[in-house]
């Protein structure tokens, strides 16, 4: 039970699983959920089905699954779930867990990513495996998992142990305020939004089950590593313009002063004429330098309309969930009396 504005309502936990063409490793992992959280009243079901062109939609009704949310056409997986995110918001839910359909990740562990949450130490939690004994893991895709989270720990200025995780665990306000640009992997992406916005991230540790089929995300070691890093410089870029592009300017700028400073030097020596190259090449490098720092001031006040507008839809979606309850609350107090 919570208590909100004086309102007493159930704690509800909705454990979101996106799919696209899923049905036959879906049962397995559905037969590995839990109905019953401790200190949770409520938990729910919810598969996001993808686009799927199998019976991924009519599976998971039959396995028992309390809600099924269609999307039109494959959208990616980082859009199914953020449609996962906001589906389970709209259905009230307090925590929401995201898991695979593969069943990658023991369900055995989600009480301890939604302890943390209910215990209010953290917005997100991220379940941590254990990369170095997974079997099936080569040791080039070992190193980039570790790489990758070094990265995404720079970035994000969290501690998070297992950055490309999907097995997480979110509080409703932490679902509200993410809001995911890629259409590839939400992953890195929502670590470093989390990061740049203050909220807090932990890891915990989890079990991992054996490999039940080759990941459909990673179809290729060099795809990922290059699409995982564009989406950080795109996200970095983004939260942090001003370090962004000053660094950028810094760097051409600065090649371009030494090659002022060459110049300088063989015309004090009386060998200017023959470099005049070197003041052209300066001139190219200062401007550009000069124009990269411009942009990140003009970025800088780009993101700062852009966590404003964040900021004022969190403050609305908070709103509209206390008129929500207060309006059922109200509701039931009129069923009430008419019923005595």
């Amino acid at each position: 039970m919570r208590v909100d504005d004086g309102l007493v309502a159930l704690v509800k936990l909705i454990i979101q699983i996106p799919c696209y063409n899923e049905a036959e490793s879906l049962p397995a992992t559905l037969a590995d959920l839990p109905r019953e959280v401790e200190g949770v009243d409520e938990v729910e079901w919810l598969v996001i089905d993808d686009g799927s062109s199998d019976d991924t939609a009519a599976v998971a009704a039959l396995e028992g699954v309390d809600h099924v949310v269609k999307l039109p056409r494959n959208m990616g997986l980082a859009r199914a779930f953020s449609a996962g995110l906001a589906a389970c918001v709209e259905r009230g839910a307090d925590f929401i867990v995201n898991t695979d359909a593969d069943n990658q990740y023991s369900a055995v562990d989600i009480p301890k990513l939604v302890a943390p949450l209910l215990r209010g130490e953290a917005d997100i939690v991220i379940g941590a495996r254990p990369i170095g004994t997974i079997e099936h893991f080569s040791p080039v895709k070992k190193a980039l998992q570790k790489f990758g989270s070094q990265v995404a720990r720079s970035l994000s200025r969290t501690e998070v142990a297992d950055a490309p995780s999907g097995f997480r665990g979110f509080t409703r306000e932490s679902a509200q305020r993410l809001n995911v640009f890629s259409s590839y992997t939400y992953t890195l992406e929502t670590i470093i939004q989390a990061g740049q916005n203050d909220m807090v991230v932990l890891s915990v540790p989890v079990g991992v089950n054996g490999k039940q089929r080759p990941s459909r995300l990673v179809k290729s070691i060099f795809s990922y590593v290059k699409r995982s890093m564009v989406t950080m410089v795109r996200i970095f870029m983004i939260y942090r313009p001003v370090t962004f592009f000053f660094t950028i300017g810094a760097v051409v700028g600065g090649a371009g002063l030494i090659g002022g400073l060459r110049f300088l030097y063989f015309f004090a020596i009386g060998q200017g004429n023959g470099h005049v190259q070197s003041v052209v090449l300066s001139a190219v490098l200062v401007g550009s330098g000069l124009s990269m720092w411009v942009l990140g001031l003009l970025a800088d006040l780009i993101s700062v309309n852009r966590r404003l507008l964040e900021k004022a839809n969190w403050r609305i979606a908070r709103l509209e969930d206390r008129l929500a309850a207060r309006d059922a609350a109200a509701a039931a107090e009129v069923a009430k009396s008419e019923d005595s």
